[in-house]
């Protein structure tokens, strides 16, 4: 096990090129496009600088030491690296010459003071009466799916509303890059695993959702749903484990449920459409909708209760909450 302060150290003198940003609070996303072009998000808002790698071999270089240092493979085999800094930031690179400017990065970054159910009403985020409805609906243990695009703000919206978990709760998270930090307690952290260069050791979510059934979770967390592992959850709220929550890309509740449907349908499973449309309709309880617009600016659009369905591909979806995106979040029937 590699000491993480010589990783630190040993990052930050390969990273050096844009250690200035990865130093700025004020920067969320750091994108490398090759060596000579890097761009940066600050506050939703993409901006050109002007620093760069000295090379193309300097940015490789940089990356094969994060992936020895993180016992990930990155080669002409494994051309995509998926993994974090020591700072918790999440970064995905994709090798040259499939990335065709060269070595290509995303530098997701995450900070250590975590928005808060309070921030969120104060920037008009959600508004106080939808955060108090959500809190009484986790309280009853209702299932929870928080559904948007990239970089709309689904997993800060997410730990804001796990802090309506009670305090002794046992609540199990998992992702694929560790980037959820609970107020609570009892918090168990599983993160998925790739294979190594020999093509074995794999962890998929799927496996550490199966094992957490038998960890005695109160709570299941997941950081985000993106495959088989869809079924496995929508099997578990129904099965027991009430008062999970999870994240999806999707941009409308109904468009929410559709895509667990298409995830759990391409896993080739013999359960018939129609039984599949009924376990989702059954299992997710409450979709929370949020969206990033043009100026950066992250806002809940609708929050939207799901009731059962008899109808393969049907789903009674009735709004609760609702916005335009520059007016407010208003209860429905008021």
């Amino acid at each position: 096990m590699i000491p993480s302060g010589i990783f630190k150290q040993s990052i930050t003198q390969f990273l050096h090129p844009i250690e200035s940003l990865l130093k700025d609070d004020s920067v969320s996303e750091i994108m490398i496009n090759g060596p000579a072009e890097i761009w940066v998000e600050k506050r939703g808002v993409l901006h050109a600088t002007n620093l760069k790698f000295p090379s193309h071999q300097s940015l490789d270089a940089a990356l094969n030491n994060i992936s020895q240092y993180c016992g990930r493979p990155w080669d002409h085999y494994h051309p995509i690296l998926e993994t974090h800094l020591p700072d918790g930031s999440r970064l995905e690179a994709v090798m040259a010459p499939i990335a065709k400017n060269g070595p290509t990065v995303s530098i997701r970054r995450f900070f250590k003071s975590k928005l808060t159910i309070t921030d969120l009403i104060e920037t008009n985020t959600i508004s106080e009466e939808a955060a108090v409805f959500l809190a009484k609906a986790i309280a009853q243990k209702k299932n929870v799916v928080v559904s948007g695009g990239t970089g709309s703000g689904k997993t800060s919206l997410l730990c804001a509303l796990s802090a309506f978990f009670l305090k002794r709760e046992r609540i199990v998270v998992i992702e694929d890059t560790h980037e959820l930090d609970l107020q609570q307690r009892h918090v168990v952290y599983l993160e998925s695993r790739s294979s190594d260069e020999t093509g074995n050791g794999e962890i998929r979510i799927r496996d550490l959702l199966r094992a957490t059934l038998r960890l005695r979770p109160d709570r299941i967390l997941i950081g985000e749903v993106r495959g088989e592992e869809a079924l496995d959850l929508i099997q578990a709220m129904t099965s027991g484990h009430a008062g999970s929550m999870t994240t999806v890309h999707a941009n409308t509740p109904l468009d929410a449920l559709r895509r667990f449907e298409t995830m759990i349908l391409s896993t080739q499973s013999t359960i018939p459409h129609h039984a599949i449309s009924a376990q989702i309709a059954s299992a997710i309880d409450i979709v929370v909708q949020i969206k990033r617009g043009h100026t950066g600016r992250r806002v809940v659009c609708d929050i939207s209760e799901v009731a059962s369905t008899q109808s393969p591909g049907v789903y009674a979806v009735t709004p609760l909450f609702e916005r335009e995106f520059d007016g407010p979040l208003i209860r429905k029937g008021q």
